[in-house]
């Protein structure tokens, strides 16, 4: 029998899957999923209710419905700035991930390099591979996460085309900072590369940090492609609304992508996503400062426990350092911690597909209180057993 497609064969199971199928084997408190476990907002859901029992439920446009791309037009010109026309700068797509397999089919030939900044999201190294591009990995180390720029100059060539850059940064939990930021973008620059920035956490900031796209610096509106996601910012995970800003000239080569993968989005959900967008600065200053409280609530339960906690700036992750913990790597102790402790984290090293980081492990806290409460209370009991 002939065989598939070299790069999606060859892909084993996620870690996510392996251990969400251990955790549901040792009934764990299961923090490795990456989700929060409340609602969403109440008035988002009866609005995509009544859209779809009332509404247009054929194919919208390609593009994204017109509401919702003004409102994310708006958006763009409301929290950083920008002047973006959403007729020609902004497009809808079915997820954050559609932007990113989209962006890339779109922009990269075969034998062309992409920089990956690791511990990153899982999806990005496949995604390079099956358009034809080679990954280039510059390793972000603990308990800082910087970015250090000659690293990052150092993996620029003569085929380098794009950088793919995660900013709030999933699994490390970092918010970088304007002076990075300003590097990395005159190195982009001055390499003529594009930038596609995963973006998905923009609202999910701790401690009176503000984030920065790098779309807004300068030289970098006509080469950077900023993906926002509807799910992370909404706490609506399960409706794949994601939207991309970009100068015309980008956005037109990336809706020719679009249009042979998903081509659209469902319209009631997008309706909805649209009325998200316009709520007043309380609903994103409340969703930050809510994700905040369950951070510090998991933190703090942790360090009673006596983990070592790495800095959280953003995201719904936060780390702990195994490295004077454990005498196993950490794919080992989140087996352990599962099997035996009854709680369920992501090790780090999934996250590294070079090199990996092998010292640290993941907890997700956008869950309930109760939920974290449990989590805290048998890793107490675990590593009392443990003497």
């Amino acid at each position: 029998m002939k065989q598939g497609n070299a790069v999606l064969s060859g892909l084993g199971t996620t870690v996510f899957e392996s251990m969400s199928r251990l955790a549901a084997e040792h009934r764990a408190v299961n923090l490795g999923q990456g989700f929060p476990d409340d609602k969403g907002p109440e008035d988002m859901l009866r609005i995509a209710a009544d859209a779809v029992v009332d509404g247009w439920n054929q194919y919208p446009s390609m593009m994204g419905v017109p509401e919702l791309r003004q409102a994310v037009a708006r958006h763009e010109n409301r929290f950083y700035g920008l002047d973006v026309d959403w007729q020609r700068e902004v497009m809808v797509t079915s997820g954050a991930t559609e932007a990113l397999a989209g962006a890339l089919l779109a922009l990269i030939e075969p034998g062309d390099e992409v920089i990956l900044f690791q511990p990153m999201y899982d999806a990005y190294a496949p995604l390079v591979r099956r358009a034809g591009g080679v990954p280039r990995y510059v390793t972000l180390t603990p308990p800082d996460w910087r970015l250090d720029i000659a690293a990052v100059k150092a993996a620029v060539g003569p085929a380098t085309k794009a950088i793919l850059f995660n900013n709030p940064l999933n699994p490390a939990a970092r918010v970088f900072g304007e002076p990075e930021l300003r590097d990395l973008a005159d190195l982009v620059v001055v390499n003529d590369l594009f930038a596609i920035c995963d973006e998905v956490y923009e609202h999910i900031v701790f401690d009176g940090r503000r984030h920065i796209p790098l779309i807004t610096l300068p030289g970098m509106r006509e080469r950077t492609i900023k993906i926002g996601s509807a799910g992370k910012t909404f706490s609506l995970t399960g409706w794949k609304v994601g939207y991309i800003t970009a100068a015309p000239e980008l956005l037109s080569i990336l809706a020719k992508a679009h249009q042979y993968l998903t081509f659209t989005t469902p319209p009631g959900l997008q309706t909805a996503v649209a009325h998200g967008l316009e709520k007043d600065d309380g609903y994103f200053d409340g969703l930050a400062q809510e994700m905040q409280r369950r951070r510090d609530r998991l933190t703090e339960g942790l360090r009673r426990t006596g983990f070592t906690v790495l800095p959280c700036e953003g995201t719904y992750f936060v780390n702990i350092d195994l490295s004077d913990a454990a005498s196993v790597d950490d794919v080992t102790y989140c087996r352990r911690m599962t099997e035996e402790a009854g709680v369920t984290s992501i090790p780090v090293s999934a996250f590294c597909p070079e090199n990996p980081v092998t010292t640290v492990a993941r907890f997700c806290f956008a869950k309930q209180d109760r939920v974290l409460d449990e989590a805290v209370d048998r890793l107490a009991r675990w590593r009392d057993s443990m003497g």
